[in-house]
């Protein structure tokens, strides 16, 4: 709900506070003073059109703000909150503060136009969202609610009930099944050609990777062994060379320079040769014996590695340098790295194995859809019975309400108009529009056609009281919507809008005391003019209780001072209250 409204700078209004409470509040005032502007300030907060003409003259700018009360859970919080906006947790458990503004300025350069949702600046188009789950609005001009089909069968299924709810989301469900399964299989058909091909390149490319068997590292181990080969000759000669310095050269070189292992074995000899026993002399053998050991050792893996190197060098060459080539190629086309390479392969072999089974999935879901597309239509038809039923209710129930408001030969019509060639949408088999037959003999027509301002206000009010309690918006504001209308019509108006407010909250602007004297809360806009200055200002008061009686002898007499007026309009408030009571 609504719980204070904020005007500066709008129209007539100069700077003003509505406080509201959560039932039924009623703004009257004087023609011409400016009651229409608290519609207007509303119709800001919901994204409406502005223009230049609602600032005030002499203002830079008019600026609407209102705070709102509402549910933790509810759409315009969940809304706001993916706007950014900062939203407030109320005193009460679960329950949010929300605080929405609207600015508009007028300048030579023409009108700007500002909206803010939480403190956040966002778009008008999502203030108009949020305040469109907020506030419906119902007036002369203007029913905002209820006009498109999407919301007329919304309004229908919450009507009715728990049962057709249950039934409507058994039917979405087998229809967003079937709508997948469908989606499927026609992709598949569809694409057919494509996926095969794709089936064909990606079995090509597992094939060449299987045979070529790589493994991570391996082309960083083959760039060694390559640099190793490539410099073979360098590689044996210096391995002959420490090979000859250490077991000396080869008998047919004819070089008698003895190697280091048998200089070794002269040292160590030498210092046993010495005469007795020598503790420090007998150690230094020890260790030449070792050398000498440790030398022989390594001549002979100079020799073996020599040997090795005498092997087809030029033939492992070939090989290595063969076996890269492969690896870069693999790499160019399912790298970077050797490493991607065996994980693209990895990746690619279950989506190999889903194309080449594209033929049975398309069989299996073939069968799917006739599975589907049965369970489907009896969900639809349960549902389109339940709708039957549920319309004709509503039916009766608007009309009877409009008969109640003074319009006896009126009647409420619900159609249910099944889709072209039995086709079955995401809500049913049907669409549903509401229609109204204003007089006996008349054709209905869609709400909105075929009646004055004044009649369609008062089915607007009658099928909101029917629906409040089923599908209701936090606010519902009317504008006049007793146009035309007096007597006992105005009182029976009255009451109505005081049934509608047991639910949620209502704000009307009236100019009949019957309607008047139903309200919770009376708000006043009074009209001061000063005309030697020019200006003319508007203030909006809320009325205590003597006040009211005040106004609304004001409404009934043209003038608050006639005691026979203010008895009558004692009257209608004690009248008022016992009907309520």
């Amino acid at each position: 709900m609504i719980e204070y409204l904020q005007i500066s700078g709008l129209g007539v209004i100069g700077e003003a506070t509505v406080d509201l409470d959560p039932g039924f509040t009623v703004v009257t005032g004087e023609t011409g003073a400016g009651k229409t502007m608290v519609v207007t300030a509303l119709g800001l907060l919901l994204g409406r059109r502005a223009d230049a003409g609602v600032v005030r003259r002499g203002a830079r700018r008019a600026v609407v703000d209102a705070g709102v009360r509402l549910p933790a859970g509810h759409r315009a919080v969940t809304l706001a909150e993916e706007a950014g906006a900062v939203v407030e947790e109320a005193d009460t458990a679960g329950v949010r503060d929300l605080v929405l503004s609207r600015s508009v300025t007028a300048s030579g350069e023409g009108t700007r136009s500002r909206a803010g949702v939480g403190g956040r600046a966002v778009p008008v188009a999502v203030l108009s969202e949020v305040g469109a789950a907020l506030v419906a609005v119902h007036g002369q001009n203007d029913q905002v609610r209820l006009q498109s089909p999407a919301a007329q069968r919304h309004a229908l299924d919450a009507f009715g009930g728990a049962e057709l709810q249950a039934a409507l989301a058994a039917y979405r469900a087998e229809h967003e099944a079937y709508t997948r399964a469908r989606h499927e299989r026609d992709m598949l058909v569809e694409r057919q050609q494509e996926r095969a091909r794709e089936a064909e390149s990606l079995q090509r490319g597992l094939e060449e990777i299987d045979e070529a068997d790589p493994h991570a590292g391996e082309d960083e181990e083959l760039r060694t062994r390559i640099r190793r080969l490539e410099d073979v000759e360098e590689l044996r000669a210096a391995a002959g060379g420490a090979h000859a310095l250490l077991a000396g050269p080869d008998v047919e070189t004819g070089d008698d320079t003895p190697g280091a292992v048998t200089l070794v074995e002269s040292a160590r000899a030498a210092a046993l040769a010495a005469p007795g026993r020598d503790e420090d002399l007998e150690a230094a053998a020890a260790r030449l014996a070792e050398a000498a050991v440790v030398l022989n050792d390594i001549a002979a893996d100079l020799a073996r590695y020599g040997a090795d190197l005498d092997a087809d060098a030029a033939g492992d060459l070939d090989a290595a340098q063969s076996r890269l080539a492969e690896l870069t190629r693999l790499q160019r086309l399912y790298g970077p790295e050797l490493s991607d390479v065996v994980a693209w392969a990895q990746t690619q072999r279950p989506r190999l194995e889903e194309l080449q089974g594209d033929s049975g999935r398309v069989e299996e879901l073939e069968a799917e859809l006739v599975r589907l597309e049965g369970s489907r239509r009896e969900r639809a038809a349960e549902l389109t019975a339940l709708r039957t039923t549920a319309a004709r209710r509503l039916e009766a129930a608007v009309t009877a309400e409009l008969h109640a408001l003074f319009m006896p030969d009126a009647s409420f019509h619900v159609t249910l108009t099944p889709a072209a060639e039995g086709a079955l949408g995401p809500h049913g088999a049907e669409e549903v529009a509401l229609a109204l037959r204003p007089h006996a003999g008349a054709e209905p027509r869609a709400l909105g056609r075929g009646a004055s301002g004044g009649e369609l206000s008062r089915v607007m009010l009658a099928l909101e009281v029917v629906l409040a309690e089923t599908d209701p918006v936090p606010t519902f504001v009317f504008d006049e919507v007793d146009a035309g209308v007096g007597g006992e019509a105005a009182v029976s108006i009255g009451a109505r809008l005081a049934r509608l407010a047991r639910h949620v909250q209502v704000i009307a602007v009236t100019h009949l005391p019957q309607v008047a004297a139903y309200a919770d809360r009376h708000v006043r806009v009074e009209k001061n003019s000063d005309p030697a200055a020019g200006v003319t200002t508007s203030d909006v008061v809320t009325l205590g209780a003597q006040e009211r009686v005040e106004e609304l002898a004001r409404m009934l007499a043209g003038h608050g001072d006639s005691e026979a007026a203010r008895a009558h309009a004692r009257e209608l408030l004690q009248t008022s209250r016992d009907a309520r009571s």
